[in-house]
């Protein structure tokens, strides 16, 4: 993984790495402040060069290493380790997960929510397959210096790296991005050229069904009006598994990938993914976990930790397209799913009807408003799961679990920082029984995980 600086006035320095980063990166310390050096791990002695400085803490560069960690693996071969969504595939998996339980342990630690020496953090919970397991492949295109370019950008850059194999993606989704490929160049259809800001086909996203088989593609581009688009999809359909193909349109000035706008082009509206014997419409913006082996093993274990009795009723907070309470749907009198995305209550809705479910309803709003609208209409809230975005609660919507207060909820976070800051104010009422990290993207240093919060019965003070 050596890679070398084009910092030249820096000389060569030695640092004892002393432990990894939340983003994989091994630290040690240089002159009594703090290096961050991304391939390096705990225990190895390195060469390293100092790439940027800051007022508090020192960026660096491996060079190579004098004294090599037991726990080292080889990387990946033909993969330029600068790419992200491979940064701890140096390290053993088993150490991995060790890793991944450690990060939750360092966030409570850091934030020390009450009681939070007596939680219970069960050991990480490996993955069926730790390469090899990402369903989704969301690769940039681009043409420079007379020949087109399909890969990832590096880390907080422009720089596209070409990526013939990614082991962490199926290979099947691989080969439809590279097919693609090689339609376009031989269409000669238009790429989008950040540089000038032409219009094209800026991104192409392929998602697979586990449980089909079946391909969706979707064409992320610059401008509606792309020549011989409708001619490229048409050749797309014939690629084996693909059953749809779609246009998602875009500007430069958006800084997410997707723009707001998709139309399908040919084929399928949805394809069907299958989880814990429910099946789920997908559309080409509808989120989905990227590893759907594993995010059985994350559905299973926030319903065990949920306890549900046939009584009662589990309020879905950013339900999504209704994966968590369709699931629970079996075991409770009622589910009401919430979800501020207008598109995703639409597919929650319809996988309602697909899976026969009578007892379950989503409604698009915010959940911190709606909750106590809920209550206040003689709703009872006797469970509830959240599953929000990696900026974890807000405290207007903790505010309000916290005077709704349900019984019992399960919190599944992709997030260990915002989880620990959380349960700072979640813990004024709340017990925390258990957490459960559950590896979700092996060789990577994303977090995921289940806790489970039960009332106290005692007063506590607001």
């Amino acid at each position: 993984m050596t890679k070398f600086t084009k910092n030249k006035s820096e000389k060569d320095i030695i640092i004892t790495i002393k432990r990894l980063g939340i983003n994989g990166e091994g630290i040690g310390y240089y002159k009594k402040k703090i290096i961050f050096i991304p391939g390096a791990l705990p225990g190895e002695v390195v060469v390293a060069k100092i790439i940027d400085r800051h007022p508090h803490y020192l960026e660096g560069e491996l060079v190579r290493i004098k004294e090599k960690s037991p726990d080292r693996v080889a990387f990946p071969k033909g993969v330029d380790p600068a790419v992200g969504g491979l940064e701890l595939a140096h390290l053993s998996y088993p150490k991995q997960l060790e890793f991944k339980q450690h990060l939750i342990l360092e966030s409570l630690r850091k934030y020390h929510p009450r009681d939070y020496i007596k939680y219970k953090v069960k050991k990480t919970i490996p993955a069926p397959n730790d390469w090899h397991y990402r369903n989704k492949a969301q690769y940039q295109i681009e043409f420079n210096k007379g020949k087109s370019k399909l890969g990832l950008y590096a880390p907080n850059s422009r720089r596209l790296i070409d990526l013939p194999e990614m082991p962490t993606q199926t290979k099947e989704t691989q080969k439809t991005e590279r097919e693609i490929k090689k339609l376009i160049d031989k269409l000669h259809i238009r790429i989008a050229d950040f540089r000038r800001h032409n219009d094209g086909i800026k991104t192409i996203v392929v998602r697979q069904s586990q449980a089909t088989g079946e391909i969706q593609v979707t064409l992320i581009t610059i401008g509606k009006k792309i020549r011989d688009l409708k001619l490229l999809a048409s050749q797309i359909m014939k690629l084996p598994n693909v059953v749809s193909v779609f246009q998602n349109e875009t500007q430069w000035q958006n800084p997410q990938v997707w723009g707001n706008k998709t139309i399908k082009l040919l084929g399928k509206s949805h394809i069907i993914e299958e989880m814990l014997g429910k099946k789920f419409k997908l559309s080409p913006r509808a989120f989905f976990q990227l590893n759907p082996e594993q995010t059985s093993t994350l559905y299973s274990e926030a319903l065990k930790y949920l306890d549900l009795t046939p009584d009662q009723t589990l309020i879905d907070a950013y339900a999504g397209v209704g994966t968590l309470g369709i699931l629970a749907s079996d075991q409770v009198r009622q589910v009401i799913g919430i979800e501020s995305i207008p598109e995703a209550v639409i597919d929650a809705q319809e996988n309602c009807h697909l899976n026969h479910v009578r007892n379950a309803e989503y409604i698009q709003g915010n959940v911190e408003k709606l909750l106590p609208e809920l209550k206040n209409q003689g709703v009872p809230i006797d469970a509830l799961i959240v599953d929000p975005p990696r900026t974890g609660l807000s405290k207007k919507l903790i505010k309000t679990l916290l005077e709704v207060k349900p019984e019992t909820f399960v919190y599944v976070s992709c997030n260990p920082a915002t989880l620990a800051k959380d349960l700072v104010l979640l813990s004024e009422a709340y017990d925390v029984r258990v957490i459960q990290p559950v590896d979700m993207m092996p060789q990577t240093p994303r977090w995921e995980g289940v806790t489970k919060l039960v009332l106290r019965k005692n007063k506590y003070v607001k």
